[in-house]
Protein backbone atom coordinates (compact mmCIF):
# COMPACT_ATOMS: atom_id res chain seq x y z
CA UNK A 1 0.00 0.00 0.00
CA UNK A 2 1.39 3.41 -0.96
CA UNK A 3 2.29 6.04 1.60
CA UNK A 4 -0.50 8.32 0.31
CA UNK A 5 -3.09 5.57 0.59
CA UNK A 6 -1.97 4.79 4.12
CA UNK A 7 -2.30 8.46 4.99
CA UNK A 8 -5.85 8.58 3.62
CA UNK A 9 -6.83 5.40 5.43
CA UNK A 10 -5.39 6.63 8.75
CA UNK A 11 -7.12 9.98 8.41
CA UNK A 12 -10.48 8.39 7.71
CA UNK A 13 -10.15 5.91 10.57
CA UNK A 14 -8.89 8.56 13.00
CA UNK A 15 -11.55 11.18 12.46
CA UNK A 16 -14.22 10.16 14.95
CA UNK A 17 -16.34 13.28 15.01
CA UNK A 18 -17.19 13.98 11.36
CA UNK A 19 -20.77 13.75 10.27
CA UNK A 20 -21.69 12.03 7.03
CA UNK A 21 -24.87 10.89 5.36
CA UNK A 22 -26.17 9.89 1.98
CA UNK A 23 -28.13 11.98 -0.47
CA UNK A 24 -31.39 11.06 -2.09
CA UNK A 25 -30.33 10.49 -5.67
CA UNK A 26 -29.41 6.88 -6.32
CA UNK A 27 -27.22 5.51 -9.06
CA UNK A 28 -29.26 6.47 -12.08
CA UNK A 29 -28.40 3.51 -14.29
CA UNK A 30 -26.48 0.71 -12.62
CA UNK A 31 -26.59 -1.27 -15.90
CA UNK A 32 -23.96 0.95 -17.52
CA UNK A 33 -20.95 -1.04 -18.66
CA UNK A 34 -17.49 -0.50 -17.23
CA UNK A 35 -16.31 1.32 -20.40
CA UNK A 36 -19.33 3.63 -20.25
CA UNK A 37 -18.70 4.41 -16.59
CA UNK A 38 -15.00 4.99 -17.28
CA UNK A 39 -15.88 7.43 -20.06
CA UNK A 40 -18.22 9.27 -17.69
CA UNK A 41 -15.41 9.44 -15.14
CA UNK A 42 -13.03 10.80 -17.75
CA UNK A 43 -15.48 13.60 -18.60
CA UNK A 44 -15.87 14.56 -14.96
CA UNK A 45 -12.13 14.39 -14.27
CA UNK A 46 -11.44 16.78 -17.15
CA UNK A 47 -14.17 19.32 -16.49
CA UNK A 48 -12.92 22.89 -16.47
CA UNK A 49 -11.51 23.81 -13.03
CA UNK A 50 -11.96 20.20 -11.93
CA UNK A 51 -9.77 17.27 -10.87
CA UNK A 52 -7.19 17.35 -13.66
CA UNK A 53 -6.02 20.86 -12.79
CA UNK A 54 -4.55 19.72 -9.46
CA UNK A 55 -4.01 15.97 -9.78
CA UNK A 56 -2.62 16.08 -13.33
CA UNK A 57 -3.41 14.24 -16.56
CA UNK A 58 -2.21 10.91 -15.17
CA UNK A 59 -3.52 11.55 -11.60
CA UNK A 60 0.06 11.55 -10.40
CA UNK A 61 -0.42 14.60 -8.21
CA UNK A 62 1.50 17.85 -7.99
CA UNK A 63 2.18 20.77 -5.71
CA UNK A 64 -1.51 21.27 -4.92
CA UNK A 65 -2.81 17.71 -4.64
CA UNK A 66 -1.59 14.19 -3.84
CA UNK A 67 -1.16 11.31 -6.25
CA UNK A 68 -4.26 9.17 -6.78
CA UNK A 69 -2.25 6.09 -7.64
CA UNK A 70 -3.76 4.23 -4.69
CA UNK A 71 -7.14 4.29 -6.46
CA UNK A 72 -9.57 6.06 -4.10
CA UNK A 73 -12.92 4.40 -3.51
CA UNK A 74 -16.14 6.31 -4.28
CA UNK A 75 -16.67 6.95 -0.56
CA UNK A 76 -13.17 8.36 -0.19
CA UNK A 77 -13.77 10.75 -3.08
CA UNK A 78 -17.10 11.79 -1.55
CA UNK A 79 -15.48 12.27 1.85
CA UNK A 80 -12.90 14.67 0.42
CA UNK A 81 -15.52 16.55 -1.59
CA UNK A 82 -17.72 17.10 1.44
CA UNK A 83 -15.25 17.66 4.30
CA UNK A 84 -12.10 19.14 2.78
CA UNK A 85 -12.43 22.92 2.33
CA UNK A 86 -9.86 22.81 -0.47
CA UNK A 87 -12.37 20.69 -2.39
CA UNK A 88 -15.46 22.84 -1.74
CA UNK A 89 -15.25 24.68 -5.08
CA UNK A 90 -14.80 21.44 -7.03
CA UNK A 91 -17.67 19.84 -5.10
CA UNK A 92 -19.94 22.62 -6.31
CA UNK A 93 -18.71 22.17 -9.89
CA UNK A 94 -19.12 18.39 -9.97
CA UNK A 95 -22.41 18.05 -8.04
CA UNK A 96 -21.48 14.38 -8.12
CA UNK A 97 -24.19 11.72 -7.96
CA UNK A 98 -23.40 8.23 -6.67
CA UNK A 99 -23.00 7.06 -10.25
CA UNK A 100 -20.56 9.91 -10.83
CA UNK A 101 -18.49 8.83 -7.83
CA UNK A 102 -18.31 5.27 -9.12
CA UNK A 103 -17.37 6.58 -12.56
CA UNK A 104 -14.58 8.78 -11.17
CA UNK A 105 -13.23 5.91 -9.09
CA UNK A 106 -13.25 3.58 -12.10
CA UNK A 107 -11.56 6.15 -14.33
CA UNK A 108 -8.78 6.79 -11.83
CA UNK A 109 -8.31 3.06 -11.25
CA UNK A 110 -7.80 2.47 -14.96
CA UNK A 111 -5.74 5.62 -15.38
CA UNK A 112 -3.33 4.42 -12.74
CA UNK A 113 -2.92 0.91 -14.16
CA UNK A 114 -5.72 -1.29 -12.83
CA UNK A 115 -7.08 -3.70 -15.44
CA UNK A 116 -10.85 -3.60 -16.13
CA UNK A 117 -11.21 -7.32 -15.46
CA UNK A 118 -10.07 -6.90 -11.87
CA UNK A 119 -12.64 -4.23 -10.99
CA UNK A 120 -15.79 -5.26 -9.15
CA UNK A 121 -18.23 -2.50 -10.12
CA UNK A 122 -21.00 -3.90 -7.92
CA UNK A 123 -18.69 -3.77 -4.91
CA UNK A 124 -17.81 -0.15 -5.67
CA UNK A 125 -21.48 0.75 -5.92
CA UNK A 126 -22.35 -1.04 -2.68
CA UNK A 127 -19.43 0.63 -0.90
CA UNK A 128 -20.76 4.18 -1.25
CA UNK A 129 -22.00 5.66 1.99
CA UNK A 130 -20.99 9.30 2.07
CA UNK A 131 -23.24 12.10 0.88
CA UNK A 132 -23.58 13.50 -2.59
CA UNK A 133 -25.37 16.58 -3.77
CA UNK A 134 -29.06 16.08 -4.58
CA UNK A 135 -30.43 17.08 -7.95
CA UNK A 136 -30.52 20.88 -8.06
CA UNK A 137 -34.03 21.07 -9.50
CA UNK A 138 -35.43 19.41 -6.36
CA UNK A 139 -34.02 22.17 -4.17
CA UNK A 140 -35.64 25.46 -3.27
CA UNK A 141 -33.48 28.11 -4.98
CA UNK A 142 -31.23 29.84 -2.48
CA UNK A 143 -28.50 32.44 -2.65
CA UNK A 144 -25.13 31.47 -1.21
CA UNK A 145 -22.96 34.06 0.49
CA UNK A 146 -19.28 33.75 -0.40
CA UNK A 147 -16.92 32.84 2.44
CA UNK A 148 -14.69 35.79 1.55
CA UNK A 149 -17.64 38.18 1.88
CA UNK A 150 -18.73 36.71 5.21
CA UNK A 151 -15.21 37.02 6.58
CA UNK A 152 -15.15 40.77 6.00
CA UNK A 153 -18.69 41.72 7.02
CA UNK A 154 -19.89 42.18 10.61
CA UNK A 155 -21.95 39.28 11.87
CA UNK A 156 -24.98 41.53 12.16
CA UNK A 157 -24.85 41.88 8.37
CA UNK A 158 -24.68 38.10 8.01
CA UNK A 159 -27.85 37.85 10.09
CA UNK A 160 -29.59 40.51 8.04
CA UNK A 161 -28.66 38.93 4.70
CA UNK A 162 -29.27 35.32 5.76
CA UNK A 163 -31.19 33.28 3.18
CA UNK A 164 -33.05 30.14 4.20
CA UNK A 165 -31.13 26.96 3.43
CA UNK A 166 -33.75 24.32 4.21
CA UNK A 167 -36.39 23.22 1.74
CA UNK A 168 -39.97 24.33 2.40
CA UNK A 169 -42.83 22.13 3.55
CA UNK A 170 -42.68 18.79 5.28
CA UNK A 171 -39.23 17.21 5.08
CA UNK A 172 -40.36 13.95 6.64
CA UNK A 173 -38.78 10.76 5.37
CA UNK A 174 -39.07 7.24 6.67
CA UNK A 175 -36.95 4.14 6.84
CA UNK A 176 -38.03 0.55 7.42
CA UNK A 177 -35.99 -0.94 10.25
CA UNK A 178 -34.85 -4.51 9.60
CA UNK A 179 -34.31 -7.12 12.29
CA UNK A 180 -30.98 -8.76 11.46
CA UNK A 181 -30.54 -11.06 14.44
CA UNK A 182 -31.97 -12.00 17.82
CA UNK A 183 -29.93 -13.20 20.77
CA UNK A 184 -30.45 -14.97 24.06
CA UNK A 185 -30.21 -12.22 26.69
CA UNK A 186 -28.50 -14.52 29.17
CA UNK A 187 -28.49 -14.15 32.94
CA UNK A 188 -28.56 -10.84 34.86
CA UNK A 189 -25.16 -9.37 35.67
CA UNK A 190 -26.56 -7.58 38.72
CA UNK A 191 -29.77 -7.24 40.73
CA UNK A 192 -30.82 -3.61 41.19
CA UNK A 193 -31.87 -2.54 44.65
CA UNK A 194 -35.18 -0.79 45.22
CA UNK A 195 -34.87 2.95 45.64
CA UNK A 196 -31.40 3.18 44.09
CA UNK A 197 -30.01 4.94 41.04
CA UNK A 198 -27.45 3.48 38.65
CA UNK A 199 -25.42 4.93 35.81
CA UNK A 200 -24.83 3.23 32.46
CA UNK A 201 -21.84 3.79 30.20
CA UNK A 202 -20.97 2.37 26.78
CA UNK A 203 -17.30 2.00 25.92
CA UNK A 204 -15.54 1.41 22.61
CA UNK A 205 -12.34 -0.35 21.59
CA UNK A 206 -10.07 2.65 21.25
CA UNK A 207 -6.88 2.34 23.27
CA UNK A 208 -6.94 4.24 26.56
CA UNK A 209 -4.56 5.04 29.40
CA UNK A 210 -4.61 5.73 33.11
CA UNK A 211 -2.38 8.82 33.50
CA UNK A 212 -2.07 8.26 37.24
CA UNK A 213 -0.54 4.78 36.91
CA UNK A 214 0.74 4.82 33.35
CA UNK A 215 -1.27 1.67 32.59
CA UNK A 216 -2.54 1.37 29.02
CA UNK A 217 -5.39 -0.71 27.60
CA UNK A 218 -6.17 -2.06 24.14
CA UNK A 219 -9.67 -3.53 24.47
CA UNK A 220 -10.85 -5.91 21.79
CA UNK A 221 -14.55 -5.71 22.61
CA UNK A 222 -17.11 -3.01 23.35
CA UNK A 223 -18.59 -2.97 26.84
CA UNK A 224 -21.74 -1.94 28.63
CA UNK A 225 -20.88 -0.80 32.15
CA UNK A 226 -23.19 -0.13 35.09
CA UNK A 227 -22.33 1.51 38.40
CA UNK A 228 -23.74 3.02 41.59
CA UNK A 229 -24.64 6.67 40.91
CA UNK A 230 -24.04 7.72 44.53
CA UNK A 231 -20.90 5.79 45.52
CA UNK A 232 -19.45 5.87 41.96
CA UNK A 233 -18.51 2.19 42.19
CA UNK A 234 -18.61 -0.08 39.13
CA UNK A 235 -21.10 -2.87 39.83
CA UNK A 236 -21.08 -4.93 36.64
CA UNK A 237 -20.06 -4.91 33.00
CA UNK A 238 -20.30 -7.11 29.96
CA UNK A 239 -17.99 -7.37 26.97
CA UNK A 240 -19.97 -7.77 23.76
CA UNK A 241 -18.94 -10.38 21.16
CA UNK A 242 -15.98 -9.18 19.09
CA UNK A 243 -17.84 -9.82 15.84
CA UNK A 244 -20.33 -7.12 16.86
CA UNK A 245 -17.78 -4.42 17.64
CA UNK A 246 -17.85 -1.02 16.02
CA UNK A 247 -17.00 2.62 16.73
CA UNK A 248 -18.93 3.85 19.80
CA UNK A 249 -20.04 7.47 20.30
CA UNK A 250 -23.08 7.36 22.58
CA UNK A 251 -24.86 5.68 25.45
CA UNK A 252 -28.63 5.55 25.02
CA UNK A 253 -31.49 3.78 26.76
CA UNK A 254 -35.21 3.30 26.29
CA UNK A 255 -37.24 5.73 28.44
CA UNK A 256 -38.44 2.84 30.62
CA UNK A 257 -34.84 1.90 31.45
CA UNK A 258 -35.19 -1.67 30.21
CA UNK A 259 -32.83 -1.54 27.24
CA UNK A 260 -29.42 -0.11 26.41
CA UNK A 261 -28.53 0.87 22.84
CA UNK A 262 -25.03 0.74 21.39
CA UNK A 263 -23.75 0.91 17.82
CA UNK A 264 -23.00 -2.47 16.27
CA UNK A 265 -20.92 -3.82 13.41
CA UNK A 266 -21.93 -3.26 9.83
CA UNK A 267 -23.68 -6.35 8.57
CA UNK A 268 -21.22 -9.03 7.35
CA UNK A 269 -18.21 -6.75 7.75
CA UNK A 270 -16.24 -9.07 10.01
CA UNK A 271 -14.30 -8.40 13.20
CA UNK A 272 -11.78 -5.86 11.93
CA UNK A 273 -11.81 -2.20 12.94
CA UNK A 274 -14.53 -0.13 11.29
CA UNK A 275 -14.42 3.44 10.17
CA UNK A 276 -16.79 5.69 12.12
CA UNK A 277 -17.75 7.08 8.72
CA UNK A 278 -19.34 3.87 7.47
CA UNK A 279 -22.91 2.75 8.12
CA UNK A 280 -23.44 0.35 10.98
CA UNK A 281 -26.17 -1.42 12.92
CA UNK A 282 -27.86 -0.82 16.26
CA UNK A 283 -27.61 -3.29 19.13
CA UNK A 284 -30.43 -3.44 21.65
CA UNK A 285 -29.23 -4.91 24.95
CA UNK A 286 -31.00 -5.98 28.13
CA UNK A 287 -30.29 -3.47 30.93
CA UNK A 288 -29.85 -6.23 33.53
CA UNK A 289 -27.96 -8.90 31.61
CA UNK A 290 -26.05 -6.21 29.64
CA UNK A 291 -26.14 -8.58 26.67
CA UNK A 292 -27.64 -7.86 23.23
CA UNK A 293 -31.11 -9.13 22.45
CA UNK A 294 -31.44 -7.70 18.92
CA UNK A 295 -29.33 -6.38 16.08
CA UNK A 296 -31.21 -3.85 13.95
CA UNK A 297 -30.53 -2.29 10.57
CA UNK A 298 -31.59 1.34 11.03
CA UNK A 299 -30.03 2.85 7.90
CA UNK A 300 -27.04 4.57 9.48
CA UNK A 301 -24.35 4.71 12.13
CA UNK A 302 -25.57 6.23 15.41
CA UNK A 303 -23.59 9.26 16.48
CA UNK A 304 -25.62 10.65 19.38
CA UNK A 305 -28.97 9.58 20.81
CA UNK A 306 -31.20 10.99 23.52
CA UNK A 307 -34.71 10.54 24.86
CA UNK A 308 -37.41 12.77 23.35
CA UNK A 309 -40.61 13.52 25.29
CA UNK A 310 -40.13 10.33 27.34
CA UNK A 311 -41.39 8.40 24.27
CA UNK A 312 -38.74 8.12 21.58
CA UNK A 313 -35.02 8.29 20.98
CA UNK A 314 -33.81 11.26 18.95
CA UNK A 315 -30.94 9.88 16.86
CA UNK A 316 -28.40 11.57 14.61
CA UNK A 317 -26.09 9.56 12.37
CA UNK A 318 -22.46 9.79 11.32
CA UNK A 319 -23.14 8.02 8.05
CA UNK A 320 -26.24 6.67 6.35
CA UNK A 321 -27.13 3.99 3.85
CA UNK A 322 -28.40 5.20 0.44
CA UNK A 323 -31.95 5.42 1.78
CA UNK A 324 -31.03 6.13 5.40
CA UNK A 325 -31.73 9.24 7.46
CA UNK A 326 -29.51 11.90 9.03
CA UNK A 327 -31.78 12.64 12.02
CA UNK A 328 -34.79 10.59 13.14
CA UNK A 329 -37.08 9.56 15.98
CA UNK A 330 -36.92 5.90 17.01
CA UNK A 331 -39.74 4.15 18.88
CA UNK A 332 -38.14 1.85 21.47
CA UNK A 333 -41.40 -0.04 21.99
CA UNK A 334 -41.87 -1.11 18.39
CA UNK A 335 -38.25 -0.77 17.19
CA UNK A 336 -39.47 1.43 14.34
CA UNK A 337 -38.45 4.82 12.97
CA UNK A 338 -41.46 7.13 13.15
CA UNK A 339 -39.96 9.86 10.96
CA UNK A 340 -36.82 11.77 10.15
CA UNK A 341 -34.96 14.03 7.74
CA UNK A 342 -32.00 13.98 5.39
CA UNK A 343 -29.44 16.72 5.82
CA UNK A 344 -29.42 17.70 2.14
CA UNK A 345 -33.06 18.77 2.60
CA UNK A 346 -31.78 21.08 5.32
CA UNK A 347 -29.32 22.71 2.92
CA UNK A 348 -25.97 21.46 4.20
CA UNK A 349 -24.31 18.79 6.34
CA UNK A 350 -25.77 17.89 9.72
CA UNK A 351 -23.52 17.05 12.65
CA UNK A 352 -25.59 16.49 15.78
CA UNK A 353 -29.24 17.00 16.82
CA UNK A 354 -30.66 18.23 20.13
CA UNK A 355 -34.05 18.81 21.71
CA UNK A 356 -35.71 20.93 24.36
CA UNK A 357 -38.44 18.23 24.42
CA UNK A 358 -40.62 20.33 22.13
CA UNK A 359 -38.57 20.96 18.98
CA UNK A 360 -35.57 19.34 17.31
CA UNK A 361 -32.49 21.50 16.71
CA UNK A 362 -29.99 20.28 14.11
CA UNK A 363 -26.45 21.68 13.98
CA UNK A 364 -25.50 22.36 10.36
CA UNK A 365 -22.27 23.13 8.54
CA UNK A 366 -21.72 24.18 4.91
CA UNK A 367 -20.73 21.56 2.34
CA UNK A 368 -16.96 21.13 2.25
CA UNK A 369 -16.37 22.67 5.68
CA UNK A 370 -16.35 19.83 8.18
CA UNK A 371 -13.62 18.32 10.32
CA UNK A 372 -10.75 19.16 7.97
CA UNK A 373 -11.87 22.78 7.79
CA UNK A 374 -11.93 22.99 11.59
CA UNK A 375 -8.37 21.64 11.65
CA UNK A 376 -7.18 24.09 9.03
CA UNK A 377 -8.83 26.96 10.89
CA UNK A 378 -7.10 25.90 14.10
CA UNK A 379 -3.73 25.94 12.33
CA UNK A 380 -4.40 29.27 10.62
CA UNK A 381 -4.43 27.68 7.16
CA UNK A 382 -8.07 28.58 6.50
CA UNK A 383 -9.03 32.20 7.02
CA UNK A 384 -12.52 32.21 5.52
CA UNK A 385 -15.15 29.83 6.87
CA UNK A 386 -18.78 30.13 5.68
CA UNK A 387 -21.36 30.61 8.40
CA UNK A 388 -22.61 27.59 10.31
CA UNK A 389 -26.24 27.47 11.45
CA UNK A 390 -28.91 25.58 13.36
CA UNK A 391 -32.21 24.35 11.93
CA UNK A 392 -35.28 24.16 14.20
CA UNK A 393 -37.65 21.35 13.22
CA UNK A 394 -41.24 20.79 14.26
CA UNK A 395 -41.45 17.02 14.94
CA UNK A 396 -45.19 17.03 14.30
CA UNK A 397 -44.97 18.37 10.75
CA UNK A 398 -41.24 17.84 10.09
CA UNK A 399 -41.02 21.36 8.73
CA UNK A 400 -38.00 23.61 9.20
CA UNK A 401 -39.56 26.54 11.04
CA UNK A 402 -36.50 28.63 11.91
CA UNK A 403 -32.77 28.91 11.20
CA UNK A 404 -30.07 30.34 13.45
CA UNK A 405 -26.79 31.43 11.84
CA UNK A 406 -24.17 31.81 14.56
CA UNK A 407 -20.58 33.12 14.86
CA UNK A 408 -18.89 29.77 15.38
CA UNK A 409 -17.31 27.13 13.15
CA UNK A 410 -18.44 23.51 13.39
CA UNK A 411 -20.69 23.66 16.43
CA UNK A 412 -21.15 20.28 18.10
CA UNK A 413 -23.46 20.62 21.13
CA UNK A 414 -26.49 22.57 22.37
CA UNK A 415 -27.55 23.07 25.97
CA UNK A 416 -30.74 24.90 26.92
CA UNK A 417 -31.76 27.00 29.92
CA UNK A 418 -34.73 25.71 31.93
CA UNK A 419 -37.27 27.99 30.22
CA UNK A 420 -35.92 27.15 26.74
CA UNK A 421 -35.47 30.86 26.14
CA UNK A 422 -31.79 30.54 25.28
CA UNK A 423 -29.48 27.94 23.84
CA UNK A 424 -25.72 27.76 24.39
CA UNK A 425 -23.66 26.50 21.45
CA UNK A 426 -19.94 25.56 21.68
CA UNK A 427 -18.04 25.58 18.38
CA UNK A 428 -14.99 23.40 17.85
CA UNK A 429 -13.37 25.18 14.90
CA UNK A 430 -13.49 28.65 16.44
CA UNK A 431 -12.95 27.82 20.14
CA UNK A 432 -15.95 29.79 21.34
CA UNK A 433 -19.44 29.47 22.80
CA UNK A 434 -22.48 31.51 21.75
CA UNK A 435 -25.63 32.34 23.70
CA UNK A 436 -28.58 32.55 21.29
CA UNK A 437 -32.13 33.78 21.89
CA UNK A 438 -34.34 30.95 20.61
CA UNK A 439 -37.31 33.19 19.75
CA UNK A 440 -35.46 35.97 17.94
CA UNK A 441 -32.22 34.27 16.88
CA UNK A 442 -30.22 37.18 18.28
CA UNK A 443 -26.72 36.49 19.56
CA UNK A 444 -26.66 37.55 23.22
CA UNK A 445 -22.93 37.04 23.68
CA UNK A 446 -19.95 35.09 22.32
CA UNK A 447 -17.01 34.08 24.50
CA UNK A 448 -13.70 32.26 23.88
CA UNK A 449 -13.32 28.79 25.39
CA UNK A 450 -10.47 26.35 25.80
CA UNK A 451 -9.23 24.38 22.80
CA UNK A 452 -11.76 22.47 20.69
CA UNK A 453 -14.85 22.74 22.94
CA UNK A 454 -17.38 19.94 22.74
CA UNK A 455 -20.12 19.44 25.35
CA UNK A 456 -21.79 22.00 27.59
CA UNK A 457 -24.34 21.98 30.40
CA UNK A 458 -25.90 24.35 32.93
CA UNK A 459 -25.82 23.95 36.69
CA UNK A 460 -28.98 23.45 38.77
CA UNK A 461 -29.35 27.16 39.52
CA UNK A 462 -29.01 27.94 35.82
CA UNK A 463 -26.51 30.74 36.43
CA UNK A 464 -23.42 28.84 35.21
CA UNK A 465 -22.67 27.08 31.93
CA UNK A 466 -19.81 24.55 31.94
CA UNK A 467 -17.96 23.72 28.73
CA UNK A 468 -15.81 20.63 28.11
CA UNK A 469 -12.66 21.71 26.26
CA UNK A 470 -12.04 18.48 24.37
CA UNK A 471 -9.32 19.54 21.95
CA UNK A 472 -11.53 18.42 19.06
CA UNK A 473 -10.00 18.82 15.57
CA UNK A 474 -6.56 19.68 16.94
CA UNK A 475 -4.76 16.38 16.17
CA UNK A 476 -3.52 16.50 19.75
CA UNK A 477 -4.14 14.04 22.56
CA UNK A 478 -6.73 16.50 23.78
CA UNK A 479 -7.32 19.55 25.89
CA UNK A 480 -7.60 19.08 29.66
CA UNK A 481 -9.86 21.85 30.88
CA UNK A 482 -13.44 22.82 31.63
CA UNK A 483 -14.36 26.50 31.35
CA UNK A 484 -17.20 27.98 33.38
CA UNK A 485 -19.18 31.12 32.47
CA UNK A 486 -21.92 33.24 33.95
CA UNK A 487 -24.98 32.48 31.81
CA UNK A 488 -26.39 36.01 32.04
CA UNK A 489 -23.31 38.07 31.20
CA UNK A 490 -20.95 35.50 29.72
CA UNK A 491 -18.32 36.51 32.28
CA UNK A 492 -15.59 33.90 32.75
CA UNK A 493 -15.85 32.36 36.21
CA UNK A 494 -13.34 29.53 36.30
CA UNK A 495 -11.10 27.15 34.38
CA UNK A 496 -10.89 23.64 35.81
CA UNK A 497 -8.16 21.10 35.17
CA UNK A 498 -9.85 17.93 33.94
CA UNK A 499 -9.36 14.89 31.72
CA UNK A 500 -7.57 14.23 28.47
CA UNK A 501 -10.07 14.65 25.62
CA UNK A 502 -12.96 15.79 27.79
CA UNK A 503 -16.02 14.76 25.82
CA UNK A 504 -19.57 14.47 27.19
CA UNK A 505 -20.45 16.67 30.19
CA UNK A 506 -23.70 16.25 32.15
CA UNK A 507 -25.21 17.58 35.36
CA UNK A 508 -26.27 14.70 37.63
CA UNK A 509 -29.94 14.10 38.51
CA UNK A 510 -29.31 15.31 42.06
CA UNK A 511 -27.93 18.57 40.68
CA UNK A 512 -24.86 18.37 42.89
CA UNK A 513 -22.30 16.97 40.44
CA UNK A 514 -21.03 17.36 36.90
CA UNK A 515 -19.94 14.11 35.24
CA UNK A 516 -17.44 14.22 32.38
CA UNK A 517 -16.40 11.32 30.13
CA UNK A 518 -12.85 11.03 28.85
CA UNK A 519 -12.11 9.30 25.53
CA UNK A 520 -8.36 9.00 26.08
CA UNK A 521 -8.41 7.92 29.71
CA UNK A 522 -11.43 5.60 29.50
CA UNK A 523 -12.84 7.22 32.63
CA UNK A 524 -15.54 9.44 34.08
CA UNK A 525 -14.48 12.54 36.03
CA UNK A 526 -16.87 13.73 38.74
CA UNK A 527 -16.85 17.37 39.88
CA UNK A 528 -18.66 19.08 42.73
CA UNK A 529 -21.14 21.41 41.02
CA UNK A 530 -20.96 23.93 43.86
CA UNK A 531 -17.27 24.36 44.69
CA UNK A 532 -16.04 23.13 41.24
CA UNK A 533 -13.56 20.69 42.82
CA UNK A 534 -12.89 17.24 41.42
CA UNK A 535 -14.50 14.58 43.60
CA UNK A 536 -13.70 11.30 41.89
CA UNK A 537 -12.45 9.46 38.81
CA UNK A 538 -14.37 6.35 37.74
CA UNK A 539 -12.15 4.14 35.57
CA UNK A 540 -13.81 1.82 33.07
CA UNK A 541 -12.88 -1.85 33.66
CA UNK A 542 -10.14 -2.95 31.23
CA UNK A 543 -10.20 0.46 29.56
CA UNK A 544 -12.14 1.57 26.49
CA UNK A 545 -13.24 5.02 25.31
CA UNK A 546 -16.26 6.26 27.24
CA UNK A 547 -19.11 8.12 25.51
CA UNK A 548 -22.36 9.44 26.94
CA UNK A 549 -24.09 8.74 30.24
CA UNK A 550 -27.51 7.58 31.40
CA UNK A 551 -28.93 7.46 34.93
CA UNK A 552 -31.68 4.93 35.76
CA UNK A 553 -33.75 4.92 38.95
CA UNK A 554 -35.36 1.75 40.31
CA UNK A 555 -38.39 2.57 42.46
CA UNK A 556 -39.60 0.69 45.53
CA UNK A 557 -41.12 -1.97 43.28
CA UNK A 558 -37.81 -2.12 41.39
CA UNK A 559 -39.44 -0.72 38.26
CA UNK A 560 -36.82 1.24 36.29
CA UNK A 561 -37.07 4.59 34.52
CA UNK A 562 -34.47 6.84 32.94
CA UNK A 563 -34.15 10.12 34.84
CA UNK A 564 -31.16 11.63 32.99
CA UNK A 565 -29.40 11.11 29.68
CA UNK A 566 -27.44 13.15 27.17
CA UNK A 567 -30.48 15.17 26.14
CA UNK A 568 -31.76 16.20 29.55
CA UNK A 569 -33.79 15.14 32.58
CA UNK A 570 -36.77 12.81 32.33
CA UNK A 571 -39.75 11.24 34.06
CA UNK A 572 -40.47 14.11 36.44
CA UNK A 573 -36.89 14.78 37.54
CA UNK A 574 -35.21 18.14 36.90
CA UNK A 575 -33.02 19.83 39.52
CA UNK A 576 -33.29 23.10 37.56
CA UNK A 577 -37.03 23.13 38.30
CA UNK A 578 -36.53 22.33 42.00
CA UNK A 579 -37.22 18.66 41.25
CA UNK A 580 -33.88 17.08 42.13
CA UNK A 581 -33.50 13.35 42.39
CA UNK A 582 -32.48 12.73 46.01
CA UNK A 583 -31.63 9.01 45.92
Amino acid sequence: MSKVRKMWRLLILALVCVTASCADDSIKDSSLSVPELVERGRELFHLEDSCVDCHGENAGGGLLAPSLAFGPKPSEIAYQLHTNPDMAEIANILRASRQDLVALSLFVLQLTGTTPESIDVNALQAEIFLGTQPELETQVPRAEIAAETQATMPFSAVLESWQTRAMQGSLKRTYDVELLAEFDPGEPKFTPEAGKTYFYENTGTRGTMNPETGETFAPQAMKIVVGDAVTHEIIAYHELPIELRSSVHATAMSPDGRYVYIVGAKESEGTGPQSPLSPATLLKADALTLQPVKQLQIGGRVHHAQIFQDRYLLVDTFAADPDGLSVFLFDTQSDEIVGGVRDEDLGGRSYTAWTNDQYIFVLMEPIGYGYFAAQKTMRGELKNFPTSWIVKLDPETWEAIQEYPHPGYRADWICFDKESKYMFVPSTGSNNISKINIDTGSIEWVRPTGTGPYACDLNAAGDEVWVADKGEATLMVGSRTITVYDTESGRHLDTLFSAYRADHLLLSPRGNEFWLTSNVEGAIYVFDAYNRKRKDIIHMPNGGDAHGLVWVYYDEARVPKVIRDQGGFHNGINPRNNQPHLH
